[in-house]
């Protein structure tokens, strides 16, 4: 995995030298080596499947950015939750589930109260066959945001096992979308988001922004524990509305989920959404009793963050940082358009945030939304510069006052050009070529889940 690792840091810096044969050279390398070490320790196949699929996923980015397909930063993509169709259905019972899982209820420590029924257990027993893959996705995106979320919850006083919220409204997906509209991780309307300070603009979506998102559904969810006294109505009325919960209480006299549930006054999605939070949350608190014990969770998401003084293309921030720009995209979702307005708050890798001022520093304030800033490679000049910014020699010389010397190898030079998309090469993309390996090679390993196509979901909440 070290040598996988070290060919992987190689061809990144293949790709920032603007070598791109070199740069697919070596990840290339670096996933034959992840392979061929899979293949040689059954025993820990599982781990280095995770550790290939995290590696499938990184080199995607920089395919995407500039080995051979381009990203377009222009067109918000949304993801689409599995449990749409799920949510109108029930599902049998396995009888050998029932005194197993309440033997696990009753031994597990819960801040949220934990019920099992026959709602729950169909649900568990769904989870546990057919529907067992969308648990495991949802538990390996949720590495990404878990500190945060757990962070947030705590502060806001709500239990931490409302996390399985966001699992079942999104998948830990940012740029979910309900086909009622309701975006992001916790599945707002837009009208219920402004309501918790999640605005939208032509530019930015809060309710797309993990951060903002999840400090806004603690304090609903605490606002509807407060009004109900009951967390599985709070839960309920996430679903379908506080008004729908409060009525059904006042029609029937009852301040019970499960007796409001038996008496149909609930929507029927409704109704099986508390029981898919429950299987959730039991499955996940016994995850080596649901083959959960083997999951891997991404690795937590860590930027730096740097205030936008002017509107500023994401272009540009890609060629300060030395970040694909798919990668830029991932860190960002609340931005809908390739340019982040002023007074963003921009995420950017880890380290890079400094860097990236200093160079914004270079533009001016008015040229950020279509400048952009290239680092010299050997051999370059300022016409084969020219041409791949459409952009004069002349007039790149006079932007950084350089003299008929030339730029030297490793100079960052800015382009007064406006930014334009490339266009995706004909060849095939070294993720065509990675995905091409391990299919041909999955015949003699265990199959080799992809996360990074496996996009997860959206749900049908209306908040």
């Amino acid at each position: 995995m070290e040598q996988a690792e070290q060919a992987f840091r190689r061809g990144k810096q293949s790709y920032q030298s603007k070598d791109a044969a070199q740069a697919r050279r070596e990840f290339d390398t670096a996933i034959d080596l992840m392979l061929e070490a899979s293949e040689s320790n059954p025993e820990d196949r599982q781990t280095f499947e995770a550790r290939l699929d995290k590696l499938v996923e990184s080199i995607h980015r920089y395919d995407l950015s500039g080995l051979g397909a381009a990203v377009d930063v222009e067109q918000t993509q949304y993801d689409k939750a599995p449990l749409e169709d799920i949510l109108q259905m029930t599902f049998p019972v396995d009888p050998s589930l029932k005194d197993k899982v309440k033997d696990q209820v009753a031994a597990t420590a819960s801040q949220l109260p934990l019920s099992v029924n026959d709602a729950v257990l169909g649900y568990i027993h769904y989870f546990s066959g057919r529907g067992h893959k969308t648990v495991i996705v949802g538990l390996e995106r949720a590495g990404r945001y878990q500190p945060l979320i757990e962070r947030i919850l705590a502060e806001e006083g709500v239990p931490q096992e409302l996390i399985h919220l966001a699992q079942a409204e999104s998948g830990f997906s940012p740029r979910a979308m309900s086909h009622k509209a309701a975006a992001g991780m916790w599945q707002f309307l837009a009208w219920r988001g402004r309501e918790y300070g999640l605005n939208q603009s032509r530019y930015t979506d809060d309710r797309l922004d993990p951060e903002k998102a999840t400090r806004a559904s603690a304090k609903h969810l605490h606002d509807l524990y407060n009004k109900f006294g009951d967390w599985y109505l709070a839960i309920a009325a996430y679903n379908c509305g506080p008004n729908v919960v409060e009525r059904a209480v006042e029609r029937t006299g009852y301040a019970d989920f499960w007796e409001l549930r038996r008496r149909g006054v609930l929507p029927a999605e409704t109704t099986n959404y508390v029981p898919i939070i429950l299987a959730m949350t039991i499955m996940a608190k016994n995850a080596p009793e649901y083959g959960l014990d083997s999951v891997v969770p991404e690795t937590p998401l860590e930027y730096d963050t740097v205030a936008i003084t002017s509107p500023t293309h994401l272009a540009l921030v890609a060629d300060s940082t030395d970040t694909p720009l798919p990668e830029l995209v991932d860190l960002n979702p609340a931005l809908l358009q390739g340019v982040a307005p002023e007074g963003y708050m921009l995420h950017v890798p880890k380290g890079t945030g400094a860097a990236l001022e200093a160079s914004l520093q270079l533009v001016p304030a008015e040229r950020r939304a279509s400048w952009r800033m290239h680092k010299v490679a050997s051999g370059e000049t300022l016409a084969s510069i020219g041409k791949q910014f459409r952009a004069t020699p002349s007039s790149i010389a006079a932007v950084n006052g350089l003299t008929s010397a030339g730029p030297a190898t490793g100079d960052r030079l800015v382009i007064p050009a406006a930014y334009h998309q490339e266009r995706a090469s004909a060849a095939p993309s070294a993720k065509h070529h990675t995905v091409k390996r391990v299919v041909r090679k999955q015949r003699r390993i265990a199959p080799v889940t992809h996360t990074a196509s496996n996009r997860v979901p959206r749900s049908t909440s209306t908040d």
